[in-house]
């Protein structure tokens, strides 16, 4: 079970040079869901497009509990803001157990900051707030294919582990996907 406190603290907000990192709302609905209305978004995703601005403040706002309905995991979720004009970017979202993993880190970028280093930098600033919070092992995963989000991944210090087949449905096709670990005690052992 996930104590409020583990849980506040996993879900406080995070700051990288460029974003900050604030924990979801469902107000966020507003600036984000014409972003989300941009087909090439879903090319790699197995998000739906939310219907309307209500429906996905909707969802949203049942996330803002930040854990699991059986109580199992923390599910710390930030909106990505762009510090220069405050501009709402994209979303990263973790799902963290009670021994410290992370069985799932996604995010997704809406197109305009696609190609600018924004997933690089809140993927790192994430990994590394979560391992000043104790996190031990981080996986994600991404669709077989998908280069840009393997080499945001990789830049981060997640190492390729292997394919998941049939392990993400999108557009109603089943589709492969590459598992990437990042584990605390990597970043502090011996370089080979």
């Amino acid at each position: 079970m996930i104590s409020d406190d583990l849980l506040a603290r996993l879900a406080a907000p995070i700051e990288s040079p460029r974003l900050w990192l604030e924990p979801l709302r469902a107000s966020h609905a507003a600036e984000l869901f014409e972003g989300l209305q941009e087909p090439e978004l879903y090319r790699w995703i197995s998000m739906h497009k939310p219907e309307s601005v209500e429906a996905l403040a909707a969802h949203w706002r049942m996330l803002e509990g930040r854990r699991s309905p059986d109580g199992q995991f923390a599910w710390p979720i930030w909106a990505l803001r762009r510090k220069a004009d405050g501009c709402c970017l994209g979303r990263l979202d973790a799902e963290i157990d009670a021994q410290l993993n992370a069985p799932n880190l996604g995010y997704y970028l809406l197109r305009p900051a696609w190609g600018q280093g924004y997933a690089s930098e809140a993927v790192q600033a994430a990994t590394a707030a979560l391992r000043e919070r104790g996190v031990r092992r981080i996986v994600s995963t991404v669709t077989v294919g998908n280069l840009a989000s393997a080499r945001v991944l990789q830049r981060a210090g997640f190492v390729f582990d292997r394919i998941l087949k049939d392990n993400d449905c999108i557009s109603g096709q089943m589709h492969d996907d590459e598992a990437y670990v990042w584990t605390a005690d990597a970043l502090s052992a011996p370089a080979a």
